[in-house]
């Protein structure tokens, strides 16, 4: 059984990045890759085209451990997609590691795709009992085995066929010998853009990876949409009317790198309008503001800036401890901690601290974090969150899958306070963070889901909603 781990920040599952069109695919891919290392550290992968065959490389760990350049170089060809991913349910394996690839009639099949498939299981089941092998126990294998039973003569027909069928957030990359497609939820769950270098296309799920390799931005894949590249040039066509946008909040909030742009609004700039709106709901008494490294120090900056009361770094985040580092115990999960966060002394000690952080999901991270600065000598620990509290599990990709793992879904914001140790605690409210974010209009493409906070969610869910077998 896995030990828990001493952090419990929430997990995105996956980023992925795909172009058409130039003969240098794998070394941009992979510089793609690395820019969204972020959204995935447990393997990645990239398989290229040449437009006769695929050569690929996959393994377990970071972009810089499963590539190297005698990799790159064999990785030949002018068409590719590649996969970062995060898993924290089911197997752990190099089997379930993307860009998954098949061998069909057709020839070869390569998927990369963001998210989860909530109706996954009960499609697999049904496949099952109608005689397909599956190979891995990945939800994205889903999609291939209903492409292969697919009637329709053309792919993107075919694909159109096989994505009515399925439910949940994706955003899907599928390659073939000679085609590139991305792919979009109905509900624009999880980002995917497109960007242009010279005559090629790129898609990623997020402009950072565009700024790494020089390519320029051209707009967001549309919610229901469909587009595909060949070097007949670019299309686009309607697998599905587009629903009401319901993007992931936490992709501002905490996952997206700062530098991105989602829906062309900039990540770091979304975190500083939090941070001004949580110090309109919540302030305080204090004479520093902190945040925890890295997704909350634009909301403490915002915070400070409203506020006049000065931002400080108070913590350190050591980039260099192991993403796999065990904690047998208890106390050695508390070390695990100071291993990898240490208070600024000098910065916390005799002051009150005002900590920003984006969210509590167990409060075991929080209650440590509040812990150090104590024994840094701050006076007074107030705790600040970006984010209402999570009340309930997420279906479409973040690793929150049971509800009693959730402290808010059980505790209130008193009883959170006082055992994470904090001298006050106060969440930004669901009202306060969509504004701040800025995603207000009244058009169906500017929406968020908030499902994890009230409830709602945007898709029906299938009947097992513990999703007993591997995401993405």
């Amino acid at each position: 059984m896995e030990e828990e781990s001493a952090f419990d920040d929430l997990h995105e599952e996956c980023g992925i990045f795909g172009l058409f069109g130039r003969l240098d695919a794998a070394l941009l891919t992979y510089y793609g890759l690395h820019s969204l290392q972020h959204r995935g550290q447990e393997s990645a992968g990239i398989c290229v085209s040449d437009f006769s065959r695929f050569h690929f490389h996959k393994e377990m760990g970071l972009v810089t451990e499963v590539f190297n350049k005698d990799q790159i170089r064999k990785l030949t060809g002018s068409m590719a997609i590649g996969h970062v991913r995060y898993s924290t349910t089911g197997e752990s394996r190099l089997l379930n590691a993307q860009p998954l690839i098949f061998t069909t009639v057709e020839g070869e099949l390569a998927l990369a795709t963001n998210g989860n498939l909530v109706n996954a299981l009960e499609i697999r089941k049904e496949l099952e009992r109608s005689g397909s092998i599956f190979q891995t126990t990945s939800d994205t294998e889903v999609i291939a085995h209903l492409l292969a039973r697919s009637r329709k003569r053309e792919l993107p027909e075919a694909l159109a066929e096989a994505l009515h069928q399925i439910r949940g957030a994706y955003a899907l990359l599928v390659m073939t010998r000679d085609l590139l497609i991305a792919v979009q939820d109905p509900n624009g769950l999880r980002p995917l853009s497109m960007g242009k270098l010279g005559e090629s296309y790129l898609f990623s799920s997020e402009t950072c990876a565009f700024d790494a390799v020089g390519a320029e931005y051209i707009r967001e894949v549309e919610p229901g949409e469909m587009v595909i590249v060949s070097r007949e040039g670019l299309r686009s066509l309607r697998f599905a009317p587009p629903a009401k946008r319901a993007i992931c909040s936490f992709e501002y909030i905490y996952f997206a790198r700062p530098d991105s742009n989602i829906d062309g609004i900039n990540v770091h700039l979304a975190r500083k309008r939090l941070g001004k709106q949580l110090a309109l709901e919540a302030p305080v008494e204090a004479d520093l503001v902190t945040g925890v490294p890295d997704s909350s120090i634009s909301v403490a900056i915002g915070y400070a800036e409203a506020t006049g009361i000065p931002y400080e770094l108070g913590l350190i985040k050591n980039r260099y401890v192991g993403r796999t580092f065990i904690q047998p115990s208890q106390e050695m999960r508390e070390q695990g901690v100071k291993m990898k966060l240490s208070a600024v002394r000098k910065v916390v000690e005799g002051k009150r601290v005002i900590l920003i952080d984006d969210s509590i999901v167990r409060g075991t991270t929080s209650r440590y974090i509040v812990q150090l600065i104590r024994e840094a000598g701050a006076t007074e620990v107030h705790v600040r969150i970006s984010s209402p509290p999570v009340k309930y599990p997420c279906f479409y990709g973040i690793d929150t899958s049971h509800r009693e793992d959730l402290i808010a879904a059980s505790k209130s914001v008193e009883e959170i306070r006082r055992l994470i140790g904090a001298d006050s605690l106060a969440y930004l409210s669901p009202e306060g963070m969509v504004e701040a974010i800025g995603r207000t209009s009244t058009e169906q493409y500017r929406g968020h889901c908030l499902a994890c906070f009230n409830g709602d969610y945007p898709t029906p869910l299938a009947d097992d909603l513990e999703m007993p077998y591997q995401k993405c």
